[in-house]
């Protein structure tokens, strides 16, 4: 299965192609749409949506995986991020690929097996789960790899496999 991972933003927007055989991952490539600083809202917008589309028609992705998003302290640039989460949730249901979406802490756990690890601790596991000689860079990259392993191992749960939709529910 190929997994495309989504770390949302509005200057840098992560994103990974990684596909996903039950444990064992190959990441295809990872990397970062940029937004120019100084342009309009709807400009980065554009960009965002074109540049996101563009690299779905390359790497075909079966599944979406993005992250939503965690307000800490600055809500105006949690609007702005809440505007390219929408246009990046847009293009996505224009491909026609279904999107899965996971909390932060989601992430952690499911990468590194402890929801509140440090950044650190989820970047080494996602090195070493990749079998890559380096932790992707810039940070936002290696975040969507992360976003996309979680995908991974979620949909491979024996839940998921069943066709359970309530998280509640036992086997």
């Amino acid at each position: 299965m190929r997994i495309f991972g989504i770390d949302p933003g509005i200057a840098t927007i992560g994103f990974a192609a990684l596909d996903s055989d039950g444990n064992q991952f190959q990441l295809r490539t990872c990397g970062v749409i940029k937004t120019p600083a100084h342009s309009s809202l709807s400009s980065r917008l554009n960009r965002i949506y074109t540049d996101l589309e563009e690299l779905i028609r390359k790497f075909q992705p079966d599944s979406i995986a993005i992250e939503e998003l965690f307000f800490n302290t600055n809500i105006t640039t949690g609007i702005a991020v809440a505007h390219g989460r929408g246009v990046i949730l847009l293009a996505c249901e224009r491909a026609g690929i279904p999107v899965a979406e996971y909390t932060p802490l989601q992430v952690k756990q499911a990468v590194a097996g402890y929801g509140y690890a440090e950044k650190k601790q989820v970047m080494e596991m996602v090195r070493r789960l990749c079998s890559l000689s380096a932790v992707p860079r810039p940070d936002d990259a290696a975040d969507a790899v992360a976003i996309a392993i979680c995908h991974a191992r979620s949909s491979a749960s024996l839940l998921s496999q069943k066709g359970v939709q309530d998280s509640c529910s036992t086997i």
